[in-house]
């Protein structure tokens, strides 16, 4: 390949546009490089140096066959300052998704943009949109949809068994808050699923943190006889702040919910156990109930809180002195 052009290929980190090409070679030396196979045309006006591709990667359009994170910039290369990041492609650089070689590629534009979806990337025209904030913020270089928006349009395009995983990994990770979601689900009346989102975000405003705990709200912890828990109680040992999964003040019962990586964790064991006994020393009672439990033994998990919030009750009680 010509020097020049591939001197300016390196720079650009192996993706070039025909109009900064052009400005350095000839336009027949582009054509050139072309069809010697040195630069593939992934996208109107996108090349991509040959050795970011890998034809085992995926198939189809050439643009499937480069890692996301380049096939992203192909893609916001092409929109040239007409588009954002949307979708599942945003999800990605919120670092709240991982995209795979091959998997589709999504742009936003406003309603007038006057470009179309291509073999690898899908187009979406919304109106009121704008290439502006709040609508669109730069991260990691790149413009992209505000996260309140990309979760909503992210939510009917992955399977339904995840579509909790980023929502809740925006709100533990303080992205954003169950508030400013809802605000973003208002303006999608018809999203596929709306119910269950809502359903998530009331969870999360509760103080539900992980699906674990959403799921001991949902079929353990509530009903007759259940306090009013607090959840992600907030604690203070020494000279740190823990949080407690589900929090009874009067009787000073603390439930901790352990996922299945956090029970085997020998080292998280460990640190459980301290803590444990620091809580201890507060007078609160820990209780651990592993997923295996809170799943397959949900009405035998329901009565043994039950008997241990009632223990504690009795023993906080102060006997009547004889007459």
């Amino acid at each position: 390949m010509n020097p020049v052009l591939t001197e300016l290929v390196t720079r650009s980190g192996g993706l070039v546009i025909r109009a900064a090409a052009v400005q350095v070679v000839p336009e027949s030396t582009l054509r050139w490089a072309c069809r010697s196979g040195e630069l593939v045309r992934v996208l109107p006006e996108v090349f991509a140096a040959a050795y970011l591709l890998d034809s085992r990667r995926g198939t189809g359009p050439a643009l499937s066959q480069l890692d996301p994170a380049q096939g992203r910039r192909a893609a916001l290369a092409w929109a040239d300052g007409r588009g954002a990041l949307s979708h599942l492609s945003a999800l990605a650089v919120w670092g709240l998704h991982r995209q795979e070689v091959g998997d589709l590629l999504h742009l936003n534009v406003p309603a007038g943009v006057g470009i179309r979806s291509r073999p690898g990337v899908v187009v979406h025209r919304q109106q009121g949109f704008m290439l502006e904030p709040p609508h669109v913020v730069v991260r990691q270089g790149m413009a992209v949809t505000r996260l309140e928006q990309t979760l909503v349009d992210s939510w009917p395009t992955l399977p339904p068994d995840e579509r909790r995983v980023p929502v809740i990994g925006a709100v533990n990770g303080r992205l954003t808050t169950p508030e400013r979601l809802a605000a973003a689900l208002g303006s999608a009346p018809k999203l596929d699923d709306r119910a269950a989102f809502r359903t998530l975000l009331t969870r999360l405003a509760e103080g539900c943190r992980s699906p674990l705990e959403i799921w001991g709200h949902e079929h353990v912890f509530t009903g007759p006889g259940m306090p009013v828990f607090q959840r992600q109680a907030p604690i203070r040992l020494g000279s740190r702040t823990v949080y407690l999964d589900l929090y009874a003040e009067p009787e000073r019962v603390n439930i901790e919910l352990d996922g299945a990586i956090t029970h085997g964790d020998p080292r998280q064991r460990e640190i459980d156990l301290r803590r444990d006994a620091q809580l201890a020393a507060r007078g609160i009672l820990v209780v651990h109930f592993a997923r295996r439990r809170l799943v397959h033994e949900v009405e035998d998990v329901r009565q043994e809180t039950l008997a241990i919030l009632a223990t504690r009750r009795a023993r906080t009680v102060v006997p009547r002195r004889l007459a």
